[in-house]
């Protein structure tokens, strides 16, 4: 392993930036890398929190003001675990100063700040900075051998492509009013925090892109008590109300590229249901079908087998030869959530070595939101829209 420092500073300490902080603890001790993530400073809105997080999460400065780690030398990429409202400013900063940027999903709040940030991506890629949207997703083994057997023909021709994320951290009516249901700072609710998951996912595993969708948006609980602290998705609440300005549910229907039929449903009311994505794909040849809620199996059914004996096969996919594996367990020991994050620092770190784009791109996170966008429009007009 190389000894050549990469400054990462992370922007945002809260759900995700845990689950990235342990990923770029972990990832240079698990996996060969040309450079060495250096854990140099965190910032926040508050010095004391902001202060405690970085000793618990392992940075080694802390702030609580963003712009100034832009000025330092240490500091080669700038992560951005921040509300949807703040990417936009933070990443268009940091890629005009030079620093490589990771940027949490979904990348921004409006096509026109993502625009924005794709632009700005453009320009600092002809300056060999890189820019990459934190889909952490695609980096699930599973997944990532679900894209292997689409790209390699087994499933054919694709037909149907059926896509499901379902939560239920907020079917109680109870529970507080989070930043996570007020559009001003998610810019919108399920749809957004979840549902771009799996829109990009599906994309991901076809290799192709949507491009005309039909979609509703339903909010079940209009009115909840205002949060008087927060600790993980929600927080305390208190006596006051105020108004969800978010949707809690979104379905539409979809039609890829290809001409591939696609249904997506994302909710945060699926009582039972704690962190449920679900993909199936059933092509001329074969299917997949995969459920996050048991995320080391890929189910696999090959229609050119014998009728007699075929059926969905089981795959533990924690074989070396699977995609990330070889670098963790001996097989059988399965992986879990924080894995992804860590192949997603991987990723990053290699393609800034190798002076190549990462995946999935500012571009590739424009195309997303303009999913969502359409998916909008759609609910709003009752008409196909297109992409």
């Amino acid at each position: 392993m190389t000894t050549t420092p990469l400054g990462i500073a992370m922007i945002g300490h809260a759900f995700m930036g845990a689950a990235h902080s342990q990923a770029w603890r972990v990832a240079p001790r698990f996996f060969d890398l040309p450079v060495h993530p250096v854990m140099s400073v965190l910032a926040g809105r508050d010095a004391d929190r902001t202060r405690a997080a970085a000793e618990r999460l392992g940075w080694a400065d802390s702030t609580t003001d963003w712009k100034s780690v832009l000025d330092r030398d240490d500091v080669h990429v700038v992560d951005i675990c921040t509300p949807g409202d703040t990417h936009a400013e933070i990443a268009v900063a940091a890629l005009e100063a030079g620093k490589h940027v990771l940027c949490e999903k979904p990348m921004a709040n409006s096509v026109d700040e993502a625009v924005a940030m794709a632009e700005a991506a453009s320009r600092a890629a002809e300056r060999g900075v890189r820019a990459m949207v934190g889909f952490s997703y695609r980096r699930v083994p599973a997944l990532g051998l679900a894209r292997d057997l689409v790209a390699q023909g087994r499933l054919g021709r694709i037909h149907h492509v059926r896509a499901q994320y379902l939560q239920d951290w907020i079917v109680d009516p109870a529970a507080p009013l989070s930043w996570r249901l007020d559009k001003d700072k998610a810019g919108s609710g399920a749809l957004g925090d979840i549902g771009a998951h799996i829109v990009d996912a599906t994309q991901f595993i076809l290799g192709d892109t949507i491009s005309e969708v039909m979609g509703t948006l339903v909010t079940f609980v209009p009115e909840r008590p205002l949060a008087t602290s927060h600790s993980g998705l929600s927080g305390t609440a208190s006596d006051e109300t105020g108004p969800v300005t978010v949707d809690d549910a979104a379905l539409f229907l979809a039609r890829f590229g290809s001409g591939a039929l696609g249904s997506f449903e994302a909710t945060r009311f699926a009582n039972g249901r704690k962190n449920a994505l679900r993909i199936e794909v059933n092509g001329s040849a074969g299917s997949l079908a995969f459920d996050f809620e048991d995320m080391n199996v890929l189910e696999f059914f090959d229609g050119t087998e014998d009728p007699a004996v075929s059926g969905f096969r089981r795959i533990l996919v924690t074989e070396p030869q699977h995609p990330y594996v070889g670098a963790w367990w001996p097989a059988g020991h399965g992986l879990g959530y924080e894995h992804a994050f860590t192949h997603q620092a991987v990723d990053l770190v290699r393609a800034i070595a190798e002076g190549t784009d990462p995946t999935p791109t500012f571009a590739d996170g424009l195309q997303v939101q303009r999913v969502l966008a359409a998916v909008e429009g759609s609910a709003s007009s009752g008409t196909w829209q297109q992409v």
